[in-house]
């Protein structure tokens, strides 16, 4: 049994100072505010105790994607606090796709990851953002047989144009699979939108980015993905993709337990400027912002879930109210629409995944499944 103290501890919702959580055979044994019971094996001072953060949309980091090095992109995200969620992949050829998919299904069964995320290939020309537009396809039978089959349980997410030809049956197809189904990278009209949810799409791609802009007339899918009380939107809260005001507007509009932010990080990320590879693209990365080689066009994220965190926590007023909405965001929530009932809060018989955060709001120590990293 291993006891650990710190001056805050966000307990499965609540803020308690000082608090304590008690570890065993990796999962949460007891957890409560005030001084623990005993004398603790770590006591963390006036550092902040919050759960493991979940990333469900991630394609890699320190220098590589999750499809060339899942142990290495996923290392670096877990010294950022990241112990769950997803390992994503950009639009490809079939083949490419497939052998991705057998060496992320791989990954999984290894507890490196969580699942693997498919971005891609069934997506809008119109709004492909990074992905390779040559490459992308409306949904077949036949393919999603294969991803079915190569992935053998480990697909948990699937973004999806529902415009495209054939897109309203994969959805329902893909949930009946127990896959998540998103919406994004789409021209898709209000409407449509809420066909697609109403087939079982459960969440939005990184609202907001690679899709239909609002507008009073046809408003596209933003207010139906953001109305709709079925749906978990991503947020990239990276301080490129979105202008502060619109995070804010997005939270207090659809709540932080229907509000997911994400890095969409690519293979710069915890490396720093130059030259990289998204797919089969390449990505310039300087001052932190990745584009497309001679484009404006933004190429995911530089960013680390301890990063989107700190933001939110400033963003949304730095008290209490939103150390706890900060943590829904980062964890509970992705891991609830995820299906991932082990993580995301600090609670008895959960996964002993969490994170030590200085006042600054920077991570000290990483605990994953009761093991410290580093």
């Amino acid at each position: 049994m291993t006891v650990i103290a710190a001056g805050a501890v966000v307990l499965d919702g609540q803020v308690h100072r000082p608090g304590w959580v008690s570890v065993a055979q990796g999962r949460i044994a007891d957890c409560g505010a005030g001084p623990p019971p005993t004398r603790p094996d770590t006591d963390f001072g006036d550092c902040v105790l919050v759960p493991g953060f979940v990333d469900m949309h991630s394609h890699g980091g320190a220098g590589v994607s999750y499809a060339d090095d899942p142990d290495r992109a996923a290392a670096l995200h877990a010294s950022h606090g990241t112990t769950g969620g997803l390992a994503s992949l950009v639009t490809a050829s079939p083949e490419t796709l497939l052998a991705q998919v057998h060496t992320l299904a791989a990954a999984t069964r290894r507890g490196v990851v969580d699942g693997i995320h498919l971005e891609g290939p069934w997506l809008s020309r119109l709004h492909c953002g990074a992905h390779d537009s040559g490459q992308l396809r409306a949904p077949a039978d036949a393919e999603v047989d294969a991803l079915l089959v190569a992935g053998a349980g480990t697909i948990r997410m699937v973004t999806l144009a529902p415009e495209l030809p054939g897109s309203i049956a994969t959805i329902r197809r893909l949930v009946d699979a127990g896959i998540v189904v998103a919406v994004g990278h789409t021209d898709a009209s209000y409407e449509l939108t809420q066909q697609a949810v109403d087939a079982g799409a459960r969440v939005g791609t990184h609202l907001f980015n690679a899709m239909r802009a609002l507008h009073h007339r046809e408003p596209g899918p933003v207010p139906a993905l953001l109305s709709d009380p079925r749906v978990t939107v991503e947020l990239i809260a990276d301080g490129v993709h979105l202008h502060p005001g619109v995070i804010r507007h997005v939270v207090a509009a659809a709540g932080p337990d229907r509000v997911a932010l994400v890095t969409d990080a690519m293979a710069a990320a915890g490396v720093g400027d130059g030259a990289f590879r998204l797919g089969g693209l390449d990505v310039d990365v300087a001052d932190g912002v990745a584009r497309l080689r001679g484009t404006a066009t933004i190429a995911g994220s530089t960013a680390t879930m301890d990063r989107l965190f700190a933001t939110a926590v400033r963003l949304l007023g730095a008290d209490d109210a939103a150390l706890v909405d900060a943590v829904r965001m980062t964890s509970s929530t992705p891991a609830h629409i995820l299906g991932l009932h082990r993580g995301g809060i600090l609670a008895v018989g959960r996964d002993a995944d969490l994170v030590v955060l200085d006042r600054d709001w920077r991570v000290s120590r990483v605990m994953r499944r009761g093991a410290w990293l580093g």
